[in-house]
């Protein structure tokens, strides 16, 4: 059984989401041959503060407004 782990920013769409779920899924049990209904996804959504790039926080590197 497959299991897919994603960690993105936050700020995605429920819509979004569900639709990444679901192609994550569908593309997942096309390659690999199997069931689409024992393939796992699990996202997880990270803050701006919390996700780093090059030792900087992404709230900094990319301020909103």
């Amino acid at each position: 059984m497959p299991f897919i782990q994603v960690t993105l920013l936050e700020g995605r769409t429920t819509d979004e989401k569900h639709a990444l779920i679901r192609r994550l899924t569908e593309v997942t049990a096309e390659v690999l041959g199997g069931d689409a209904q024992r393939v796992r996804v699990a996202l997880y959504e990270v803050s701006a503060d919390d996700w780093g790039i090059g030792g900087v926080p992404v709230s900094v590197l990319r301020p909103i407004g």
